[in-house]
Protein backbone atom coordinates (compact mmCIF):
# COMPACT_ATOMS: atom_id res chain seq x y z
CA UNK A 1 0.00 0.00 0.00
CA UNK A 2 1.22 3.50 -0.91
CA UNK A 3 1.95 6.34 1.49
CA UNK A 4 1.67 9.88 0.70
CA UNK A 5 3.63 12.39 1.52
CA UNK A 6 0.99 14.53 3.87
CA UNK A 7 -0.19 11.16 5.83
CA UNK A 8 3.42 10.58 6.27
CA UNK A 9 4.12 14.27 7.70
CA UNK A 10 0.93 15.03 9.72
CA UNK A 11 -0.53 11.64 11.00
CA UNK A 12 2.39 11.44 13.70
CA UNK A 13 2.30 15.22 14.54
CA UNK A 14 -1.16 14.65 15.32
CA UNK A 15 -1.17 11.43 17.51
CA UNK A 16 1.44 13.59 19.01
CA UNK A 17 -0.90 16.22 19.80
CA UNK A 18 -3.66 14.12 20.61
CA UNK A 19 -0.83 12.51 23.30
CA UNK A 20 -0.06 16.09 24.33
CA UNK A 21 -3.74 17.03 24.96
CA UNK A 22 -4.31 13.78 27.47
CA UNK A 23 -1.21 15.18 29.49
CA UNK A 24 -1.19 16.63 32.78
CA UNK A 25 2.01 18.20 34.48
CA UNK A 26 4.55 17.24 32.13
CA UNK A 27 2.26 18.73 29.24
CA UNK A 28 4.59 21.66 28.85
CA UNK A 29 7.40 19.67 28.51
CA UNK A 30 5.91 17.32 26.20
CA UNK A 31 4.86 20.53 23.68
CA UNK A 32 8.27 21.72 24.35
CA UNK A 33 9.54 18.72 23.32
CA UNK A 34 7.62 18.19 19.84
CA UNK A 35 8.63 22.07 19.21
CA UNK A 36 11.85 20.74 18.99
CA UNK A 37 11.09 17.50 17.00
CA UNK A 38 9.14 19.70 14.25
CA UNK A 39 11.99 22.19 14.44
CA UNK A 40 14.50 19.39 13.70
CA UNK A 41 12.64 17.94 10.41
CA UNK A 42 14.25 20.05 7.00
CA UNK A 43 10.98 20.23 5.38
CA UNK A 44 12.61 21.32 2.10
CA UNK A 45 14.22 18.32 1.92
CA UNK A 46 10.96 16.63 2.62
CA UNK A 47 9.40 18.10 -0.12
CA UNK A 48 11.95 17.36 -2.43
CA UNK A 49 11.67 13.33 -1.64
CA UNK A 50 10.79 11.84 -4.46
CA UNK A 51 10.46 14.54 -6.41
CA UNK A 52 12.17 14.72 -9.90
CA UNK A 53 14.47 17.69 -11.27
CA UNK A 54 13.67 20.12 -13.26
CA UNK A 55 15.46 19.02 -16.29
CA UNK A 56 12.83 19.48 -19.38
CA UNK A 57 13.42 19.41 -23.45
CA UNK A 58 14.29 22.41 -24.94
CA UNK A 59 12.33 21.71 -28.48
CA UNK A 60 8.71 20.35 -28.71
CA UNK A 61 9.61 17.30 -30.49
CA UNK A 62 11.41 16.58 -26.98
CA UNK A 63 8.26 17.31 -24.94
CA UNK A 64 6.30 14.90 -27.97
CA UNK A 65 3.74 17.53 -29.26
CA UNK A 66 3.04 19.23 -32.56
CA UNK A 67 0.92 21.46 -33.74
CA UNK A 68 -1.80 20.31 -36.18
CA UNK A 69 -2.91 21.52 -39.60
CA UNK A 70 -5.82 23.25 -37.49
CA UNK A 71 -3.11 24.96 -35.19
CA UNK A 72 -3.59 23.02 -32.61
CA UNK A 73 -1.34 21.58 -29.72
CA UNK A 74 -1.19 17.54 -29.63
CA UNK A 75 1.03 14.64 -28.55
CA UNK A 76 2.26 13.25 -31.01
CA UNK A 77 1.64 9.29 -30.28
CA UNK A 78 -1.79 9.73 -28.79
CA UNK A 79 -2.94 12.71 -30.43
CA UNK A 80 -4.66 14.30 -26.94
CA UNK A 81 -4.26 17.81 -26.04
CA UNK A 82 -1.68 19.06 -23.53
CA UNK A 83 -2.26 17.47 -20.39
CA UNK A 84 -0.96 19.78 -17.05
CA UNK A 85 -1.02 16.80 -14.62
CA UNK A 86 1.25 14.58 -16.29
CA UNK A 87 2.19 13.23 -12.63
CA UNK A 88 0.04 12.98 -9.53
CA UNK A 89 0.96 14.10 -6.99
CA UNK A 90 3.59 16.67 -7.91
CA UNK A 91 1.56 20.08 -9.07
CA UNK A 92 5.72 22.15 -8.81
CA UNK A 93 7.27 19.21 -11.38
CA UNK A 94 3.91 20.31 -13.28
CA UNK A 95 4.06 23.51 -13.20
CA UNK A 96 7.35 23.86 -14.36
CA UNK A 97 6.90 21.52 -17.31
CA UNK A 98 4.27 23.41 -18.23
CA UNK A 99 6.35 26.42 -18.12
CA UNK A 100 9.00 24.98 -19.88
CA UNK A 101 6.91 24.14 -22.69
CA UNK A 102 5.10 27.76 -22.77
CA UNK A 103 8.61 29.09 -23.60
CA UNK A 104 9.08 27.07 -26.23
CA UNK A 105 5.39 27.87 -27.92
CA UNK A 106 6.61 31.23 -27.41
CA UNK A 107 9.48 31.10 -29.87
CA UNK A 108 7.17 28.91 -31.82
CA UNK A 109 4.38 31.44 -32.54
CA UNK A 110 7.48 34.55 -32.71
CA UNK A 111 8.41 32.61 -35.89
CA UNK A 112 4.87 31.94 -37.33
CA UNK A 113 4.85 35.78 -37.11
CA UNK A 114 8.30 36.04 -38.91
CA UNK A 115 7.80 33.54 -41.43
CA UNK A 116 4.31 32.94 -42.16
CA UNK A 117 3.14 36.57 -41.67
CA UNK A 118 5.97 38.22 -42.70
CA UNK A 119 6.33 40.26 -39.65
CA UNK A 120 10.23 41.65 -38.15
CA UNK A 121 10.97 41.29 -34.67
CA UNK A 122 13.00 44.75 -34.08
CA UNK A 123 13.85 46.45 -31.67
CA UNK A 124 14.74 49.72 -33.42
CA UNK A 125 12.06 52.47 -36.01
CA UNK A 126 10.69 50.82 -38.84
CA UNK A 127 7.95 51.68 -41.67
CA UNK A 128 5.85 48.53 -41.52
CA UNK A 129 2.36 49.05 -41.28
CA UNK A 130 1.34 46.76 -38.84
CA UNK A 131 2.88 47.04 -35.38
CA UNK A 132 2.58 44.59 -33.10
CA UNK A 133 3.02 45.83 -29.37
CA UNK A 134 4.48 43.80 -25.99
CA UNK A 135 3.19 44.51 -23.41
CA UNK A 136 3.82 41.88 -21.36
CA UNK A 137 7.53 41.87 -21.24
CA UNK A 138 8.43 44.12 -18.63
CA UNK A 139 11.54 42.54 -17.34
CA UNK A 140 14.65 40.07 -17.45
CA UNK A 141 15.63 37.93 -14.65
CA UNK A 142 19.14 37.31 -13.69
CA UNK A 143 20.80 35.69 -10.58
CA UNK A 144 21.09 37.77 -7.76
CA UNK A 145 25.11 38.57 -7.25
CA UNK A 146 26.28 36.95 -3.73
CA UNK A 147 26.30 39.02 -1.30
CA UNK A 148 29.93 40.04 0.29
CA UNK A 149 31.05 39.06 3.53
CA UNK A 150 29.77 42.04 6.24
CA UNK A 151 32.67 43.87 8.40
CA UNK A 152 31.42 44.48 12.06
CA UNK A 153 31.20 48.03 12.81
CA UNK A 154 35.11 49.28 13.56
CA UNK A 155 35.66 47.47 9.74
CA UNK A 156 37.03 44.42 10.82
CA UNK A 157 36.20 40.96 10.54
CA UNK A 158 33.81 39.92 13.46
CA UNK A 159 35.21 37.11 15.87
CA UNK A 160 34.39 34.06 14.65
CA UNK A 161 31.95 32.72 17.67
CA UNK A 162 30.23 36.42 17.11
CA UNK A 163 29.38 35.75 13.55
CA UNK A 164 28.02 32.19 13.82
CA UNK A 165 25.55 33.32 16.33
CA UNK A 166 24.82 36.07 14.46
CA UNK A 167 24.64 34.07 10.85
CA UNK A 168 22.41 31.15 13.01
CA UNK A 169 19.95 33.75 13.77
CA UNK A 170 19.85 35.16 10.56
CA UNK A 171 19.73 32.09 8.79
CA UNK A 172 16.53 30.66 10.59
CA UNK A 173 14.60 33.77 10.38
CA UNK A 174 15.57 33.45 6.32
CA UNK A 175 14.50 29.98 6.73
CA UNK A 176 10.69 31.23 8.44
CA UNK A 177 10.60 34.03 6.57
CA UNK A 178 11.25 32.11 2.56
CA UNK A 179 9.28 29.15 3.80
CA UNK A 180 6.08 29.50 0.96
CA UNK A 181 8.73 30.76 -1.58
CA UNK A 182 10.86 27.34 -1.49
CA UNK A 183 7.29 25.48 -1.14
CA UNK A 184 6.37 26.79 -4.39
CA UNK A 185 9.76 25.65 -5.78
CA UNK A 186 11.59 23.51 -3.41
CA UNK A 187 14.45 22.85 -5.97
CA UNK A 188 15.24 26.64 -6.61
CA UNK A 189 19.05 27.14 -6.07
CA UNK A 190 19.71 30.26 -7.75
CA UNK A 191 18.20 33.61 -6.21
CA UNK A 192 16.69 35.74 -9.06
CA UNK A 193 16.22 39.54 -9.23
CA UNK A 194 13.89 41.26 -11.66
CA UNK A 195 15.84 43.79 -13.70
CA UNK A 196 13.09 46.41 -15.53
CA UNK A 197 13.39 47.45 -18.80
CA UNK A 198 13.79 50.98 -19.04
CA UNK A 199 10.77 53.27 -19.88
CA UNK A 200 8.90 50.14 -20.48
CA UNK A 201 8.47 48.60 -16.62
CA UNK A 202 4.80 48.18 -17.24
CA UNK A 203 2.51 47.37 -20.04
CA UNK A 204 1.19 51.15 -19.74
CA UNK A 205 4.85 52.64 -20.08
CA UNK A 206 5.27 50.05 -22.77
CA UNK A 207 2.17 51.78 -25.13
CA UNK A 208 3.40 55.34 -24.37
CA UNK A 209 6.79 54.37 -25.67
CA UNK A 210 6.00 52.61 -28.63
CA UNK A 211 3.98 55.31 -29.37
CA UNK A 212 6.60 58.36 -29.07
CA UNK A 213 9.05 56.35 -30.62
CA UNK A 214 7.53 54.88 -33.60
CA UNK A 215 3.72 55.03 -34.09
CA UNK A 216 4.00 59.46 -33.70
CA UNK A 217 6.99 59.55 -36.04
CA UNK A 218 5.11 57.05 -38.42
CA UNK A 219 4.05 58.83 -41.74
CA UNK A 220 0.53 56.72 -41.45
CA UNK A 221 -2.37 59.59 -41.75
CA UNK A 222 -4.50 56.67 -40.23
CA UNK A 223 -3.45 54.44 -37.27
CA UNK A 224 -5.76 51.70 -35.85
CA UNK A 225 -5.83 50.01 -32.51
CA UNK A 226 -7.11 46.15 -31.91
CA UNK A 227 -6.33 46.18 -28.01
CA UNK A 228 -6.57 43.14 -26.20
CA UNK A 229 -7.70 42.85 -22.00
CA UNK A 230 -5.71 44.66 -20.62
CA UNK A 231 -4.59 46.69 -23.26
CA UNK A 232 -7.01 48.29 -23.53
CA UNK A 233 -6.68 49.51 -20.13
CA UNK A 234 -3.26 50.51 -21.59
CA UNK A 235 -4.71 52.53 -24.66
CA UNK A 236 -7.23 54.52 -22.10
CA UNK A 237 -3.40 55.64 -20.01
CA UNK A 238 -1.96 56.37 -23.42
CA UNK A 239 -4.87 58.87 -24.14
CA UNK A 240 -4.77 60.50 -20.71
CA UNK A 241 -1.05 60.98 -21.31
CA UNK A 242 -0.98 61.52 -25.01
CA UNK A 243 -4.62 63.08 -25.56
CA UNK A 244 -4.39 65.61 -28.54
CA UNK A 245 -1.72 63.33 -30.56
CA UNK A 246 -3.55 60.55 -30.05
CA UNK A 247 -7.11 62.15 -31.33
CA UNK A 248 -5.06 63.36 -34.55
CA UNK A 249 -3.91 60.11 -35.49
CA UNK A 250 -6.16 57.52 -34.83
CA UNK A 251 -9.15 56.99 -36.39
CA UNK A 252 -10.69 53.76 -34.51
CA UNK A 253 -10.05 51.63 -32.07
CA UNK A 254 -11.74 47.97 -31.41
CA UNK A 255 -11.19 46.83 -27.87
CA UNK A 256 -11.35 43.00 -27.46
CA UNK A 257 -12.81 42.00 -23.74
CA UNK A 258 -11.28 45.18 -22.38
CA UNK A 259 -10.77 45.69 -18.43
CA UNK A 260 -10.32 49.62 -19.04
CA UNK A 261 -12.21 51.14 -16.39
CA UNK A 262 -12.67 55.15 -17.17
CA UNK A 263 -13.80 56.33 -13.92
CA UNK A 264 -10.88 54.23 -11.84
CA UNK A 265 -7.96 55.69 -14.53
CA UNK A 266 -9.99 59.57 -14.22
CA UNK A 267 -10.30 59.93 -18.09
CA UNK A 268 -11.68 63.10 -18.51
CA UNK A 269 -15.28 64.20 -20.06
CA UNK A 270 -13.24 64.76 -23.70
CA UNK A 271 -11.76 61.55 -23.45
CA UNK A 272 -14.95 59.69 -22.78
CA UNK A 273 -16.89 61.46 -25.48
CA UNK A 274 -13.66 60.26 -28.18
CA UNK A 275 -14.30 57.07 -26.94
CA UNK A 276 -18.03 56.76 -27.40
CA UNK A 277 -17.45 58.10 -30.97
CA UNK A 278 -14.15 56.30 -32.46
CA UNK A 279 -14.24 53.02 -30.08
CA UNK A 280 -15.66 49.51 -29.80
CA UNK A 281 -15.23 46.90 -27.29
CA UNK A 282 -16.13 43.57 -28.30
CA UNK A 283 -17.03 41.56 -25.11
CA UNK A 284 -17.29 37.97 -24.30
CA UNK A 285 -20.93 37.11 -24.30
CA UNK A 286 -22.74 34.17 -25.53
CA UNK A 287 -24.62 36.66 -27.49
CA UNK A 288 -24.81 36.24 -31.28
CA UNK A 289 -21.68 38.56 -33.00
CA UNK A 290 -22.36 42.24 -32.93
CA UNK A 291 -24.81 42.18 -30.89
CA UNK A 292 -25.27 45.18 -28.11
CA UNK A 293 -24.74 44.43 -24.45
CA UNK A 294 -25.51 47.03 -21.88
CA UNK A 295 -22.83 48.78 -20.32
CA UNK A 296 -22.91 50.96 -16.71
CA UNK A 297 -19.73 53.13 -18.20
CA UNK A 298 -20.02 56.04 -19.79
CA UNK A 299 -17.50 55.34 -21.97
CA UNK A 300 -17.48 53.39 -25.65
CA UNK A 301 -20.04 50.99 -26.82
CA UNK A 302 -20.16 47.07 -26.15
CA UNK A 303 -21.28 44.23 -28.39
CA UNK A 304 -21.12 40.30 -28.19
CA UNK A 305 -17.30 38.93 -29.75
CA UNK A 306 -20.00 35.72 -30.21
CA UNK A 307 -18.01 33.76 -27.40
CA UNK A 308 -17.64 33.50 -23.93
CA UNK A 309 -14.66 32.56 -23.72
CA UNK A 310 -12.37 35.71 -22.93
CA UNK A 311 -8.88 34.11 -25.02
CA UNK A 312 -11.10 34.14 -27.99
CA UNK A 313 -12.81 37.55 -28.28
CA UNK A 314 -10.33 38.89 -30.63
CA UNK A 315 -10.51 36.10 -33.25
CA UNK A 316 -14.12 35.31 -33.25
CA UNK A 317 -14.58 39.37 -34.27
CA UNK A 318 -12.24 40.26 -36.14
CA UNK A 319 -14.19 39.77 -38.85
CA UNK A 320 -16.63 42.50 -37.42
CA UNK A 321 -13.12 44.39 -36.63
CA UNK A 322 -11.68 45.05 -40.23
CA UNK A 323 -15.37 45.98 -41.04
CA UNK A 324 -15.62 48.81 -38.42
CA UNK A 325 -12.24 49.56 -39.43
CA UNK A 326 -13.35 50.05 -42.98
CA UNK A 327 -16.49 52.36 -42.12
CA UNK A 328 -14.14 54.27 -39.69
CA UNK A 329 -11.92 54.67 -42.46
CA UNK A 330 -14.61 55.93 -45.05
CA UNK A 331 -16.50 57.94 -42.75
CA UNK A 332 -13.18 60.28 -42.02
CA UNK A 333 -13.04 60.60 -45.59
CA UNK A 334 -16.37 61.77 -45.62
CA UNK A 335 -16.37 63.51 -42.38
CA UNK A 336 -19.28 61.13 -41.48
CA UNK A 337 -18.62 58.34 -38.34
CA UNK A 338 -18.71 54.82 -38.53
CA UNK A 339 -22.54 52.77 -38.50
CA UNK A 340 -20.86 50.75 -35.85
CA UNK A 341 -20.95 53.38 -32.96
CA UNK A 342 -24.19 52.36 -32.11
CA UNK A 343 -25.83 55.83 -31.59
CA UNK A 344 -28.88 54.64 -30.00
CA UNK A 345 -26.47 52.77 -27.21
CA UNK A 346 -24.69 56.45 -26.93
CA UNK A 347 -27.79 57.92 -26.02
CA UNK A 348 -28.18 55.81 -23.43
CA UNK A 349 -24.42 56.88 -21.89
CA UNK A 350 -25.40 60.28 -22.43
CA UNK A 351 -28.13 60.33 -20.37
CA UNK A 352 -26.43 58.83 -17.55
Amino acid sequence: MSISLSSLIFLPIWISTAQIQQGGPDEKEKTTALKDLLSRINLDELMKKDEPPFDFPDTLEGFEYAFNEKGQLRHIKTGEPFVFNYREDLHRWNQKRYEALGEIITKYVYELLEKDCHLQKISIPEGYGVIVLNPNENYIEVEKPKMRKQLSADGTDEPAEKRERREKVSKETKKRRDFFEKYRNPQKEKEMMQLFIRENGSPEEHAVYVWDHFIAKSAAESVFFVAHSYGGLAFVELMIQREADVKSKVTAVALTDSVHNVWHQEAGKTIREWMRENCCNWVSSSEPLDTSVESMLPDCPRVSAGTDRHELTSWKSFPSIFKFFAEASQAKSSSQKPTLTRRSHRIKHEEL
